[in-house]
């Protein structure tokens, strides 16, 4: 029989996808208000994969994505994915800007061995964790670099991205031994 164990922390991220680049301006003071201090910006990165999104949320969108420097249980991800929601809700029902969605800002978390995404749609990929929220593992760390799997969105499988997660793992990883 196996020893049932506490996970590891692990490192709270964020991707945040807009077509109003004031908005990821105000959307850090927000997420550091929920969350805690930013401790790793990505660059603001043109989201050119599909256009999926442009009709709700205009043309010309961005992503940034976020690490935040104080670690998370696992098992928190439902609750900041509600929280996310509501963040997004929030803004949308505002009705200070013209696209019917403002914002999409979709939390997860990575360890040493993979990122994790939360969402709210269900799929054969995706495990029920609750209060609607399910979440898949998106990418796999293996031999000092992400591997995508076949429904790992396109855009996660870019150079750009995985630049970002590297360095947010690295610093993960760094944190993680200050707590032991």
């Amino acid at each position: 029989m196996g020893q049932i164990s506490k996970p590891k922390p692990v490192n709270l991220i964020a991707g945040v996808l807009t077509s109003i680049p004031e908005l990821l301006e105000q959307i850090d003071k927000t997420l550091e208000k929920c969350f805690g201090l930013i401790d790793l910006r990505s660059d603001v990165l043109p989201f050119t994969f599909t256009d999926y999104y442009n009709e709700e949320m205009g043309k010309g969108i961005l992503r940034q994505f976020y690490s935040f420097e104080k670690l998370i249980m696992p098992d928190e991800l439902a609750s900041i994915k509600v929280q996310t929601n509501h963040i997004e809700e929030s803004i949308t029902t505002s009705k200070k800007y013209s696209v019917k969605r403002p914002i999409n800002i979709d939390p997860g978390y990575m360890n040493e061995s993979r990122l994790v995404l939360a969402s709210t749609k269900d799929f054969s990929h995706r495990i029920y964790l609750r209060d609607g929220i399910y979440a898949e593992v998106t990418l796999n760390y293996r031999g000092g670099r992400y591997e995508s799997f076949p429904w790992t969105f396109p855009d996660y499988k870019s150079s750009d991205y995985h630049k970002f997660l590297l360095m947010a793992r690295e610093l993960y990883v760094r944190k993680l031994k200050k707590e032991e």
